[in-house]
This record gives structure tokens, sequence and C-alpha cells, in this order.
């Protein structure tokens, strides 16, 4: 019985990271977000590899060869379609979430990646170039859906206290993806041409450790209760990942949360573009996702090697340097991991878009310089990794934490979809367009992330308010003024009342009369 189960725990509400909340964080990240770090960079080393292997394939099998032009656009498509997969995946979150709830989707969608990693593992062997471009679509996919359901996931599983430190720890796994693909891709690992199938294909590993071991863990405590109704799984969730102290506060809250939703449906994507109640949360999202992904950070990414080479780093050691900016990456994830439930999100956000967009000009500078100047080459690199860091310290991972926060149960899978295609959508245009703006503007493209990233800090600085220890409900009061709504409007169900039965609220309905 669900009483029996809260008898007991009378004591004071105490909200401490427990074993099983770190463990369902770290699992759920490092099977999900790490593979989502790791695809971003796997493709920049074997670069070379992957062209030659194109235009082997394309000699053999049409009997002609391609030029360099072609070349780089068939491997901006490997890069770029990944994108376009994960924002396939980000369109089939809501729906996903809703039937078979956080961890369900989690452990179902990982069929996909074995999918990806199968047919990108044996495509030289096949001899067939299309099952690199379909492996990486597939494995998009996976990541579109994940990124937005990890976070989705540890948010709301996570007490309000330590719901900032939950959320960033995809943001760190991200980052350790990025930096493992960056040491895998070293020459002396698995950086040769023989090699670079196995490099593509190594995302299964991760995946299955997810899937033998991310069952036994409970799904979404708000899920079960506000969407599903189950009373006795929400209060053995939450005992489960809480541990110890009183979970009545907690189960209070979410109830509190269920009444003002009692009438209303998860609301569909279009229902939440026109819902005038939310329309701040809505650009909110919107431009910090977009924010994340057109301030240079994909750029970065994607075509660290060539970056370092134009900096003037013989080829020889430009792996090394790459590898450094990967450990670097991880080092800052930590930092804003830590400091964010102390600094919250506002300075975290402001303080990292800040010095990207400083970084981003000094880039430009220093190249402009370098022929002049022969050290501002090793301001470039500077640049390069100011920029690294300045992403992972706090913008990383604070969008996807503060869609979760910013949106009520009913809103929430809708909101995810949205913030997932609009930051696909600007990953794909940055990994397909930046070789040829590049080419076009040359240092003065990074000008362009500038602006960017000082926008998306002013925006912040005047529009987003601190969420920090803060409940979901309190965040909407907080839009409430911004949204021009009234109280009534907010809470539609408030003549629901509680009645409280051994230590636990169920819903007691008065007509108004």
């Amino acid at each position: 019985m669900a009483e029996e189960l809260l008898q007991g725990n009378n004591e004071k509400l105490t909200s401490h990271l427990t074993k099983p909340l770190l463990a369902v964080a770290f699992l759920a990240s490092f099977g999900s977000s790490m593979l989502y770090g790791y695809n971003l960079a796997v493709v920049n080393s074997p670069a070379k590899y992957i062209k030659d292997f194109y235009n082997e394939t394309l000699l053999e099998s049409h009997g002609w060869t391609p030029d360099g032009h072609l070349l780089t656009v068939l491997y901006s498509l490997t890069v770029s379609i990944f994108a376009i997969g994960g924002m396939t995946g980000a369109l089939l979150v809501g729906r996903l979430v809703t039937k078979y709830g956080r961890k369900g989707t989690l452990v179902r969608s990982t069929a996909l990646v074995f999918m990806g990693g199968a047919l990108m593992g044996f495509s030289r062997w096949c001899r067939i170039p299309e099952m690199v471009i379909i492996g990486r679509f597939i494995t998009g996919v996976h990541s579109g859906i994940s990124l937005s359901v990890v976070p989705m996931y540890l948010g709301e599983i996570a007490p309000k206290n330590l719901r900032g430190f939950l959320g960033l720890v995809p943001s760190i796994h991200i980052c350790l993806g990025v930096f493992i693909a960056q040491v895998l891709g070293l020459s002396e690992i698995l950086g040769k041409e023989e090699h670079w199938p196995l490099l593509l294909s190594l995302v299964a590993v991760p995946t299955m450790v997810q899937l033998i071991l991310l069952p036994w863990f409970p799904e979404s405590p708000r899920y079960l209760l506000i969407e599903r109704g189950d009373v006795h799984a929400t209060i053995a969730a939450l005992k489960w990942f809480r541990t110890k102290g009183n979970i009545q506060a907690e189960v209070e809250e979410m109830q509190e949360e269920q009444r003002s939703l009692s009438s209303m449906q998860t609301l569909s994507v279009c229902s939440l573009l026109m819902d005038s109640c939310v329309r701040w949360q809505v650009l909110t999202v919107a431009v910090v996702n977009i924010g994340m992904q057109l301030s240079g950070i994909d750029a970065i990414w994607f075509y660290t090697n060539d970056i370092f080479r134009n900096a003037g780093i013989a080829d020889p050691y430009i792996q090394y340097t790459t590898v450094g900016t990967g450990a670097i990456e991880v080092i800052s994830g930590m930092l804003g991991c830590f400091a964010i439930e102390r600094l919250g999100r506002r300075p975290l956000m402001i303080g990292g878009f800040l010095f990207m967009g400083l970084c981003c000009a000094g880039i430009t500078v220093s190249v402009l310089f370098q022929p002049q100047l022969s050290y501002m080459r090793y301001i470039s690199v500077g640049c390069v990794i100011g920029i690294i860091a300045g992403f992972c310290i706090g913008p990383a991972g604070v969008p996807f934490l503060i869609t979760a926060e910013l949106f009520k149960q009913s809103h929430r899978p809708a909101a995810y979809t949205v913030a997932g295609c609009l930051n696909w959508m600007s990953n794909f245009t940055i990994g397909f367009v930046f070789p040829f703006l590049e080419i076009a503007t040359g240092p003065f493209c990074y000008l362009i992330f500038c602006v960017v990233c000082l926008g998306v800090a002013v925006y912040t600085f005047f529009i987003i308010p601190e969420t920090k220890n803060k409940t979901f409900l309190e965040i909407s009061q907080m839009f409430a003024t911004k949204n021009e709504i009234c109280e009534e409007e907010l809470y539609p169900n408030s003549e629901l009342k509680m009645a409280l039965m051994n230590g636990y609220g169920t819903l007691d309905f008065h007509n108004k009369k």
C-alpha cells in the first residue's frame, strides 16, 4: 500500500545526493550523452581516410574520380547528416516520453545505436560509402532522442537543490565523449586507415552497458504520478532515489502541480507554440538553444584540426593539441557542474557566452595579424581553448537544464521537441555551411559567432530569471508577469482541494457554486 511506504518518514525533508541518484545520472549520461560528444568529434581524426574511402569506392563503382569540391561536400554531408538524424529524433521525443516514460524511452532507443554502429563498422568491408552516411544518421536519431530525454529524466528525479548539479552531469559526459574520441583517434591508437570503421562503431560499447543496467532503475516519479497516476510506484521510486528523509513534501509539490493540470492533457508542439501563458519560456528556449549551436562551438569541434593547421601548428603535433583541448573540456564541464548550485544558472550562461564572444573576436584578430606577428598563432590557439572552456562551463548544459525547469509537466515534452529541433537545425547549419563560410569570409566568420554569443548573454541578463532552488510551479509564477497572465490562468483548477490520508494527499473535487 502507498500509505505503508510513507510510514515512518515524518522527519524534516532532506535532499542529499544519494548513491542511487548519482548512479542513475552517470549511467543515463554514459550511454547517451557521451555518445553525442563522441559522434561530434570522432569524424575529425579520420577525415582524410573517409575522403579517400569515398574517392576509392566512387572510382570502383562509377569509374570516375570525384574532384576535391565534391569530396568536401560528401564529407560535410557525413558530418552534418548526424544533425539531421538528431532533428528527426527530437521530433519523436514528445510522443516517446509520453508513451514509454523517460527511462523507458532511453532503454528502447539503444537499438538505434547498435544499428548505426553496425552500418559504420562494416562499411569499409562492404565497400559501400552510403553505409557510413546512413549509420551517422541513425546514431544521430538516437542522440536527438537522448539529448532531450536524459536532462528531462534527471531534472524530474532530482530534488530542487540538486537539479542544477545533476542537470549538468550530461554536459560533463558530452565533453568526456569528445575527449575519448580525440584520444582514440590518435595515430598511435585507432587513428590509422584500417581502423577508422572500428573508431566510428565503438559507440555500441557504452550503449551495451546502459542497456544492461538502466532497466533496473525506477522511472521518473513525476511521470508516474502526474501522467500515469500510479501513486504506489511514485512513492516507491522516490524512496529508492532518496533512501532517507521525508518524501511527503515532494509528493505534495507534485500533487499541487497535478491539481493545476488535472484537466489538461500533455500539449502538442502546435498547442505549446499557441499557448500565450508560456510565450516567454518558448522564446527563451529558442534563443538559448539556437545561440548554443551558433556560438561557433560546433565549428570548433568539427574542424579542430583544420583550425589548428591554419594557425600554423605542424601536422604531427595537431592531434596532441586537439587531445589537450578535450581534457580542458572535461575539466571545464566539471567546474560548471560543481559551481552551478553555488553561483546559479544565470552567471554561468552570461559569463560563458561573454567569454566565448571575446575569444571569437580574438581568433579573427590573431589570424589577421599572424603573418606580421608570429606569436599570434599561439593567441589563436588560446582563443580556441577559451571558446571550448567557456562553452563547457555553462552554455553546454544549462540550456537543456532550463528547458526542463521553465515548463510544467504538461508542456515539458513539447518544449523539449521544440528545443531539440532548433538545436539540431542550428547544428546542421554550422556543420554543413562552416567550411564554405570560412572559404568565403576567412577569419571574419568568427565575428558572426561573436555577435551571437554577445546577443545571448544580453538576452539572458535582461530576460531569464534565476531558477536555482525553485520548484517548477514557482518558476512558472516568475514568468507570469512577463506573459501577462493572472493567477486564475496559472492555476486553472485551484478549486481542487487536498484531503490528507495517512500523510498522503488524494484529490477531492469540489465544484464551485
